[in-house]
């Protein structure tokens, strides 16, 4: 059965990275995985949409509305733009930083309130954390990616060696210790 994470967030945030960390991880782990290219705009600030989908034969890498076991979101306006797409027993993982988007920036809107509050009133299964503040107490306030890993690792029943090998695959070694510190972190394991 095909298993289906969308990784939802704003440009520069280190989307592609948490994508290409769970494509090596999943494929470690024999399945086949396919991982999309990034929808939006990539530059800093453009809503960024990767889709990560493993099972023992994938055909497309494309997530419909319904379809998605977890949204990992970096940021929570970007979760509820997203919800629709998750399954009706989905999860949501979400950092609970706010990065307002250009309405909000230029004063032709305001940042929704209670977006977390919402969510849960609809039923929807929600794992929000202060991820920024992990990622600096890691070192680093880039590495929110890899405090949402960690968060979405206990979820998934493989061995922690096996996430550690591919932070170590997908990271370069000179960030390595703040990224499992980040991760550990993020698995609420300092």
């Amino acid at each position: 059965m095909t298993k289906n994470i969308m990784i939802v967030g704003v440009g520069g945030q280190g989307s592609l990275l948490a994508s290409k960390l769970l494509g090596y991880l999943l494929m470690e782990e024999g399945y086949d995985v396919k991982v999309s290219e990034v929808h939006g705009m990539s530059q800093r600030g453009g809503s960024v949409v990767t889709y990560v989908r493993f099972g023992e034969k994938v055909y497309s890498p494309i997530i419909d509305k319904g379809e998605a076991d977890f949204i990992v979101s970096f940021e929570k306006l970007e979760a509820a733009r997203y919800v629709e797409y998750l399954k009706p027993d989905g999860r949501i993982v979400v950092n609970t930083q706010e990065i307002d988007p250009m309405p909000v920036i230029i004063g032709a809107a305001s940042y929704p309130e209670d977006l977390i509050g919402k969510m849960e009133a609809l039923g929807i299964a929600v794992d929000a954390m202060d991820c920024l503040s992990l990622a600096e107490e890691a070192g680093t306030s880039k590495a929110v990616n890899l405090v949402l890993m960690g968060r979405l690792s206990k979820y998934f029943d493989i061995p922690l060696d096996k996430w550690q090998k591919a932070i170590d695959a997908c990271v370069p070694a000179k960030f390595a210790q703040i990224n499992h510190k980040a991760f550990m972190l993020g698995r609420g394991e300092s």
